[in-house]
């Protein structure tokens, strides 16, 4: 009698158990993985490019370590920005990476001068260092409500205003005349 009894409390304690991994713990197992899925995703994630920078291989290759920070020699440029009355342009202090300086002081200048309606989503800078002509050719968003031959005189002073001062007071470019194009047409302005 010992032994029937213990044989049926056993079956009981493993009935028990299966009744808690069927209703208890394959649903905490499911909702654990759901709420792991959603934080972490599935996707692969956005990339993005800078206009002035080449843009990364896309084949998905992931490197095994992470890399670290290459340190970047900088250098300070002066960048022009018009007034709140765009009556004259003032003169600001960055740091800017010293291999690329020029473009990544025109991007300072194209990010300070935006509009919320407007937005240039790219741009291309050439110098000719025997005439010194730096000409900059700019791409304006196609989706913009707005495009260059809308932008008041203000916005016209702050864009290409600061741009033009700025390529040229910079005296290390060794820079006189800026021209700007969009997609390579001259730009009136």
């Amino acid at each position: 009698m010992w032994r029937r009894v213990q044989v049926v409390a056993m079956q009981e304690v493993y009935h028990s158990n299966s009744i808690l991994k069927k209703y208890i713990a394959q649903p905490i197992l499911g909702i654990t993985l759901v709420i792991l899925l959603s934080v972490t995703g599935c996707g692969t994630p956005p990339t993005t490019t800078d206009p002035g920078m080449p843009s990364s291989p896309s084949n998905g290759a992931v490197s095994p370590e992470p890399q670290q920070p290459q340190s970047v020699a900088m250098a300070n440029v002066t960048i022009y920005e018009a007034d709140p009355q765009c009556q004259e342009l003032l003169p600001q202090t960055v740091s800017v990476p010293s291999d690329r300086p020029i473009e990544a002081a025109v991007g300072q200048v194209i990010q300070n001068a935006g509009t919320v309606d407007f937005n240039i989503v790219g741009y291309r800078v050439t110098v000719d260092n025997t005439t010194g002509v730096a000409t900059v050719d700019l791409r304006a968003d196609p989706n913009s409500q707005r495009q260059f031959v809308s932008l008041s005189s203000c916005e016209r002073f702050s864009l290409f205003g600061s741009l033009e001062r700025t390529l040229t007071e910079n005296p290390q470019w060794q820079i006189e005349t800026v021209e700007f194009t969009e997609r390579g047409e001259p730009l009136d302005i």
